[in-house]
């Protein structure tokens, strides 16, 4: 969603203090259109700058770039000397935007191989920026995590550290990113469909959540930052703990007895038993009173009837959102009922009288959606259940038939 032309989060949303992003398929890109590796590099270089604009706009503290690693040096000297050149005008174009929005530039990485006055133009941004508290962007330049962690190492003994007075803090301070109010990473991007994180932060990476992002850079929008950081909201982080949050407690071989009813009766508009039937369903599957169960149960069937009734969506959407407003009151879930009734819809329409799981087109991809939203998990672990629920859809209209 956005507004005024500005990306916008649900309310409730819990946004990452700390995004790392590896800027990954520039090169897979560039090679797809026919184009030179750094005509790639350009593209990446214009998404990242939206990125990092939009991570800021969204509420994010701390953005890390990795654009460049220890190892990018043994690529072609003329792929090499373009990035280098691209480095230097976005240096000189991020200055103007750092002072303007507050944003502290902090170099992770070595400077000493890259030209001078790319070295001293990485300083000055350095030293002019540091005031600033708002927002802080990590450039990962000439980094690797061994490399950061070999060289905090060797300026630990270099300062004469006595051994029992080196612990985890201690060794944090000689880190590239010591002295940053959020130096853990929260939520680790990676584009380009790879799955791995290369080495980029290993210490302060431990508790990181994982978002593998099928796209190249250029093709990875704000709208798609936005879908990894509501993605990030729903996880539960547990930090080596205990879960926190109480699951549901329904059983499956109940809810699925009670939805198989429900299809049966589905053509019985406002019917009695179906009353009582969803009455039960839903007091079974979410733990609800007698008296909020009946009142939900009305408000999903008028929903189920308008599906039967000449498809009226919308007013489908309508009684939906009642259900789900209600639903979430009473259970303190932190979804949105719009959301959830609009997908929920969606799914609806989507599965319609189709009777066989290849005519559901992108099904599978709403039912992710809808789960996770819901149940507060994330997309990879709504998988499952979203190709489940299709497979059952498809049944359902098979046994209809017959």
């Amino acid at each position: 969603m956005s507004r005024n032309g500005k990306l916008i989060l649900p309310p409730g949303t819990a946004v990452p203090d700390h995004i790392a992003l590896i800027l990954d398929g520039n090169r897979r890109w560039a090679r797809a259109k026919g184009l030179s590796p750094w005509e790639g590099h350009r593209a990446g270089y214009k998404a990242v700058t939206a990125l990092a604009e939009a991570a800021r706009n969204l509420g994010v503290h701390t953005f890390t770039i990795w654009a460049f690693s220890t190892e990018n040096w043994q690529r072609p000297q003329k792929e090499v000397d373009e990035i280098i050149k691209l480095l230097r005008v976005g240096l000189r174009e991020f200055e103007k935007k750092a002072h303007k929005d507050k944003v502290r530039l902090v170099h992770l990485g070595r400077k000493d191989r890259f030209p001078t006055d790319v070295a001293k133009l990485i300083t000055s941004l350095e030293e002019s920026t540091r005031k600033y508290k708002d927002h802080l962007l990590n450039l990962a330049l000439d980094y690797g995590g061994h490399d950061e962690i070999v060289r905090a190492a060797k300026r630990i003994i270099e300062d004469k550290i006595p051994v029992e007075k080196i612990d985890e803090k201690l060794f944090e301070s000689y880190l590239d990113t010591a002295d940053q109010p959020y130096p853990y990473v929260d939520l680790f991007i990676r584009t380009s469909g790879e799955q791995r994180t290369s080495g980029l932060m290993p210490w302060q990476i431990g508790y990181a959540e994982y978002y593998w992002e099928a796209d190249h850079l250029p093709d990875f929008t704000p709208e798609k930052l936005r879908n990894a950081i509501l993605d990030y909201s729903r996880r539960r982080r547990r930090f080596g703990g205990n879960d926190e949050v109480e699951h549901f407690t329904f059983k499956p071989e109940v809810a699925a007895k009670f939805e198989v009813a429900w299809w049966r009766l589905q053509k019985i508009p406002e019917g009695t038993k179906f009353r009582d039937y969803a009455m039960k369903h839903l007091k079974e599957q979410f733990g609800l009173s007698k008296n909020l169960a009946t009142d939900a149960a009305k408000f999903m069937i008028e929903a189920i009837h308008e599906e039967g009734n000449g498809k009226n969506w919308e007013r489908a959407v309508s009684k939906l959102r009642k259900f789900y407003k209600l639903i979430k009151d009473e259970l303190k879930l932190a979804f949105e009922p719009s959301v959830v009734a609009s997908l929920e819809v969606k799914l609806l329409q989507e599965t319609s009288e189709k009777r066989d799981i290849r005519e559901a087109g992108n099904a599978e991809e709403t039912a992710k959606e809808l789960y996770a939203e819901v149940y507060r998990i994330s997309l990879l672990q709504a998988a499952k259940a979203a190709h489940l629920r299709v497979m059952a859809a498809v049944e359902r209209n098979l046994a209809l038939a017959a």
